[in-house]
């Protein structure tokens, strides 16, 4: 796979993947290269406001206003994601914010709101990421462990985030979308 080539796509969890920290996950992945990749889950709210640690973000903070737990990696640290405004060019100059996909972007909650350009809108906060060495991920995907899909928007600021999983599948041309309706529990089928 071409370095940079998941960034801003879904890795939506095979349902026999046996890691639990990914059991039914959907995350974005922000970065993709040679070294590695990173992401965050979608679908892991906490019960954390956004307004506790950062009030002056919870005015821009998609419902649930809630703190997501991104992945396992680094759960001290944040990432941010905004919903791109349209015409927003892809380097907009050390403006706090930089482009995932055409309509998701990560933004630097080291600056305030107001200070960046373009102004953000339906943030979404992370704590931790989901984190893979130089080809680990790639291996991942040889053995069906995650399926690589298209990201919308709502995939990361729909207000239904325990739904997500099994939304994605189910938008997907069959065979695949039959897999939303697995079981969650296996040998209950």
């Amino acid at each position: 796979m071409a370095p940079g080539g998941l960034t801003g796509r879904l890795l939506v969890a095979n349902p026999q993947l046996p890691d639990p920290n990914f059991d039914r996950t959907v995350v974005l992945v922000v970065a993709h290269s040679d070294d590695g990749a990173v992401g965050v889950v979608l679908n892991r709210p906490s019960d954390t406001l956004v307004a506790a640690p950062l009030p002056d973000w919870e005015p821009w903070a998609a419902h649930p206003a809630v703190v997501f737990v991104g992945g396992p990696v680094s759960p001290e640290a944040a990432i941010c994601l905004a919903r791109a405004a349209p015409g927003v060019p892809d380097d907009p100059g050390g403006g706090g914010w930089a482009r995932v996909n055409a309509e998701i972007g990560t933004v630097d909650l080291e600056r305030a709101p107001a200070e960046l350009r373009p102004a953000p809108r339906d943030i979404r906060v992370f704590t931790g990421y989901a984190g893979w060495s130089a080809g680990q991920l790639e291996g991942e995907l040889r053995i069906g462990a995650w399926w690589v899909l298209d990201a919308v928007a709502d995939d990361v600021f729909g207000d239904e985030p325990h739904g997500l999983w099994r939304r994605v599948l189910r938008r997907q041309p069959p065979p695949l979308a039959f897999v939303a309706s697995f079981p969650d529990d296996l040998r209950a089928n």
